[in-house]
């Protein structure tokens, strides 16, 4: 019986250590991890498909400290539950009788403080670079609304180009009256436009409570605070629609507040530009000739109470 016992305990333990030098070797290979497993829309098990740098950076550094945490999970418990099979009373093992071990106790906070401060200075690169704002090629603000977001560009090519971007599923949808389609809840009537290959710094607050402003393809979340101004970045390096949510609870319709990032060639942004503004032109023309037809009926209704 004891040679059987000894048996699982050798095989047990030798398994243990091969899953851990596997698990080791695979997310030390974090690169190929995250290509292996990079997603899209339709998985629900991973991050978003990265469309830029820092969200790439950002994938690489998630998926790292998810290969730590796995790998001291399986050490810790392995451990533990290999000494508690291995060191049974049925096998006749004594307990060992000691109050403590300087060493053990050492040991169990130095290599976690050491830990802790290699995923430290591993990730600070990134958040610093989260934080460098400068050398923006376009400016847009970004205000929170209860439950829709405003947009104006501040900035660069498109200044001075407003306008509020806002949910267009249908009601019934939402209250299962007809088929849902593959946009559900994160259709907008204005999509924010941007370039791709460019800096675009976004300055971001709220008019009413805390908001969230998120696109997890490009990196970027950001809360949205009430009488605060916060900015953050992004660079998209890849032409495409990208969709986000309010992250942060706003109330009733906090699900409702989709947001749509579409990031178009330097040709296609210049064009969109250029038909904002014709469009902003066109309204302001509309605007004026609708004052001056007042301005004329008013003159035309005062002269003839004069001439009576």
């Amino acid at each position: 019986m004891n040679t059987v016992l000894n048996f699982f305990d050798n095989k047990i333990f030798k398994s243990f250590l091969g899953l851990l030098l596997k698990t080791s070797s695979f997310f030390a290979t974090s690169a190929y991890f995250v290509s292996a497993y990079s997603n899209d829309l339709t998985t629900r098990y991973n991050l978003r498909e990265p469309a830029s740098v820092m969200a790439a950076d950002l994938h690489t550094v998630h998926w790292v400290l998810m290969g730590i945490c796995l790998i001291i999970f399986v050490v810790v418990f392995g451990f533990m539950f290999y000494s508690i099979y291995a060191h049974r009373k049925s096998k006749g093992v004594k307990p060992a009788d000691f109050h403590e071990s300087t060493a053990i106790e050492i040991a169990w906070t130095a290599i976690p403080l050491l830990i802790v401060i290699g995923i430290g200075v591993y990730a600070t690169p990134i958040v610093m670079a989260q934080k460098d704002t400068t050398n923006a090629d376009i400016t847009i603000k970004v205000t929170g609304y209860q439950w829709k977001w405003g947009y104006e560009y501040l900035r660069g090519e498109g200044e001075g180009i407003k306008f509020y971007q806002t949910l267009t599923t249908p009601y019934e949808q939402r209250i299962n009256q007809s088929p849902k389609t593959n946009n559900y809840l994160i259709e907008v009537d204005n999509d924010l436009v941007v370039p791709v290959n460019k800096k675009i710094r976004m300055v971001i607050t709220a008019n009413d409570v805390i908001h969230a402003w998120s696109i997890p393809a490009v990196g970027v979340k950001q809360d949205a605070i009430p009488g605060f101004v916060r900015d953050s970045w992004f660079k998209a390096n890849k032409v495409g629609t990208y969709t986000g949510q309010c992250s942060e609870l706003c109330g009733k319709d906090h699900a409702f507040m989709p947001i749509t990032l579409k990031v178009v060639t330097a040709e296609d942004y210049s064009e969109w530009v250029s038909s904002q503004n014709q469009s902003k032109l066109s309204t302001k023309n509309i605007k004026t000739d609708f004052i001056a037809e007042a301005v004329n009926v008013a003159s035309s209704s005062v002269e003839q109470e004069g001439g009576k």
